[in-house]
């Protein structure tokens, strides 16, 4: 697929390590799992560390709903010196360590933050896409991302990881290129969304429809649906907490009031709390990608076209960590052990830990020192033996060759 790169102006100011922002145009397009085509598709992305003389050191990291390719401390899409979102578990030193490994992240399609998307103008019209941008899949974000890694020159990761939606991109690297991923670190995440989440990302997509000011979706001149896409995150929020990490942050204290004021006003500090998020998540996220991503997620079924998830996974050959956190009735661990127990029937080398934690979903972003136990052996191994591969030759074993 025919790219070609523009860069970000100074974006390697102040930091060897970060790129900052870079955007891909893939010449060629993009053809979605629909059946529809995206002809004029840009993505957005930055790199952090350097690719070894091997080129055995490559991780990709994939982003949850609401991320961007912001991933570390770089400058991001305005050029200015920030952390990024997933700050405690990447950089210098931590458990993805950028010093030694080249990270890869980017925005994926149907995305707000620099990749093309139900906001960016279609080519036809010259105005934003709305809700004509078609539909996107788990897999049509792994493609774009199987682009970019051609682009970068690179024709093998030694790891894709990701918690949440990223780590259902994650898993979907392992049956769509099932040959250039060594590993796979699946964290918070599962294999298809359960009824449950299904019904709760229904339920948002609703407040978000169901806004006057949504205006089918063509909002983009007079502002967006604060107020659905506002109702929309809070209710996500709640399933990102955990009852434990709700009743020891909040409890049922009252906010800058001693008493109840026998009125419909935000009184509790866990509603004080919930505007709050409903309000910052409405100056930084587009309400028409909060829609496509919560869809593309309902869609996703690792499983798909095979009658059991086993099958499915037959003829993966990479090596997996599956963490999940105790706390999390988003993403439960039963659907991780549900993912660990079918690669286990196809004797795929696979560990597994379900981490203690209070904080629910958020964990993945919140216990850096936990998950680091468990990615730092297993990437550092990961690595070693794609070097070791790498310096024998194309006929030497990849990781995982012997573990099945």
């Amino acid at each position: 697929m025919a790219a070609e790169e523009e860069r970000a102006p100074d974006a390697l100011a102040g930091s060897p390590l970060a790129s900052g922002l870079q955007v891909l145009e893939l010449a060629g397009g993009l053809d979605l799992v629909s059946g529809r085509r995206l002809e004029h598709v840009q993505i957005a992305y930055e790199t952090f560390g350097e690719l070894d003389p091997q080129g055995a050191n490559a991780i990709l990291i994939c982003h949850a709903l609401s991320g961007d390719a912001h991933v570390a401390t770089g400058p991001d899409r305005f050029g200015e010196t920030v952390q990024g979102w997933w700050e405690p578990v990447v950089g210098p030193g931590k458990a993805i360590d950028t010093e030694k490994y080249f990270v890869i992240c980017s925005n994926v399609p149907g995305g707000c933050s620099g990749t093309t998307g139900p906001g960016s103008a279609d080519p036809a019209t010259n105005m934003p896409y709305g809700l004509r941008f078609p539909l996107v899949t788990i897999e049509d974000m792994v493609d774009a991302q199987a682009a970019l890694i051609d682009h970068l020159g690179i024709s093998r990761l030694a790891c894709v990881t990701g918690g949440s939606m990223g780590g259902m991109q994650a898993l979907a690297w392992v049956r769509r290129y099932p040959e250039r991923v060594a590993s796979v670190a699946a964290i918070a995440t599962t294999w298809r969304l359960a009824a449950q989440s299904i019904a709760f990302n229904e339920v948002g997509r609703t407040a978000i429809l169901g806004d006057p000011a949504f205006l089918g979706g063509d909002y983009y001149e007079q502002g967006q649906p604060s107020h659905g896409l506002a109702v929309a995150r809070m209710i996500g929020h709640i399933t990102y907490l955990s009852d434990d990490s709700m009743r020891e942050k909040f409890g049922r204290r009252l906010c800058e009031r001693e008493e109840h004021a026998f009125e419909f006003v935000t009184e509790f500090e866990v509603e004080s709390y919930l505007a709050y998020q409903g309000r910052k998540f409405v100056e930084r996220f587009d309400a028409n990608t909060y829609l496509y991503m919560t869809k593309a997620m309902d869609y996703f079924d690792l499983s798909a076209g095979h009658a059991t998830l086993a099958g499915a996974l037959a003829d993966v050959r990479s090596r997996f960590l599956v963490l999940s956190f105790s706390s999390d009735w988003l993403f439960p661990t039963y659907q991780a052990r549900e993912l660990v127990d079918a690669l286990k029937a196809t004797d795929a080398e696979v560990s597994f830990a379900e981490i203690e934690s209070p904080y629910g979903h958020d964990a993945f972003l919140l216990e850096p020192e936990q998950q680091r136990q468990y990615l730092e052996p297993f990437l550092a191994r990961i690595v070693a033996e794609e070097r070791e591969c790498a310096t024998a030759g194309p006929s030497a074993p990849t990781a995982g060759g012997d573990a099945r």
